[in-house]
């Protein structure tokens, strides 16, 4: 039987903005993540960052505290459960780590709707400190891929999915995502799956500067109304596609599907952005 996988990715797809940066920038250590941004890998210099915040007297409630006010769209939440009521699977791969964002899925009653979060792993140590391990063990090993960054392929990730689901039948996958990370593991969706580009972020550019490169039906999204809409018009598209036992997914004129939206508030970027 056929079935739909929905990966997302978490800093600007599920919340509105860089948790990373929420949290850094909220906490007042702005000046010094920009004085070590340059030295050290995004993850090293986070892990850094936790020990810092520590140093400061800022506790790990502190930072949970934080966490919780993260902007989080109720149309996403609304889109996510509604995506699991219609017998999806809910996946997070993200950049970010463990205790970010198990924070604030479970603030917003979030967290039991994902059947899996793949992110770098955290812990609090004995000293009460937020400590940020890498995904990918780079200094042990490199996972290889050249248009990833050193912790985390998502690629990798997605092929263990895609090997995991295989046995209970064939599954298709609608991705989520805006940056640089989420365009390898597009590249690896076949052309009966969807991906879902934030409009104007990183990964709608990389799609858009050579679209033919990319499998997958490409469905754009703008803010939280937009990408739940768009989201469950491709669960029920596929939801009749196995209904009336179709193994095209319906069609459309071009790759790109745009839909008119209002124009969004910018985004809080008080701090560099990954890509």
């Amino acid at each position: 039987m056929a079935g739909t996988v929905v990966v997302f990715d978490f800093d600007k797809t599920i919340i509105d903005c860089d948790s990373d940066n929420w949290v850094v920038d909220e906490l007042g250590a702005t000046e010094l993540f920009e004085s070590l941004l340059p030295t050290m890998p995004w993850n090293s210099l986070m892990d850094r960052m936790m020990v810092e915040l520590h140093a400061m007297g800022k506790s790990i409630e502190d930072i949970a505290d934080v966490l919780r006010r993260a902007p989080l769209d109720p149309h996403v939440a609304a889109g996510i459960k509604s995506a699991y009521a219609l017998g999806c699977e809910l996946k997070v791969v993200s950049d970010a780590n463990l205790f970010f964002i198990e924070t604030i899925l479970e603030h917003h009653g979030l967290l039991s709707f994902f059947s899996e979060i793949n992110t770098n792993p955290s812990y609090v140590d004995e000293e009460g400190k937020l400590r940020i391990s890498p995904y990918h063990d780079f200094k042990q090993s490199s996972h290889g891929c050249p248009l990833c960054p050193p912790n985390m392929c998502k690629s990798m990730i997605l092929e263990r999915m895609s090997a995991s689901v295989s046995a209970s039948g064939k599954k298709r996958f609608i991705y989520l995502g805006d940056g640089k990370g989420d365009y390898c593991p597009s590249l690896r969706l076949t052309d009966e799956d969807f991906v879902m580009p934030r409009k104007n972020y990183p990964l709608w550019e990389l799609i858009s500067g050579n679209p033919v490169l990319v499998k997958p039906k490409v469905h754009e999204w703008s803010d939280g109304e937009e990408q739940e809409r768009v989201l469950l018009q491709l669960i029920n598209q596929a939801i009749s596609a196995d209904a009336s036992g179709s193994s095209q997914l319906l069609a459309i004129d071009c790759k790109f599907e745009t839909l008119p939206m209002p124009a969004r508030e910018s985004l809080r970027q008080a701090l560099p952005l990954r890509l």
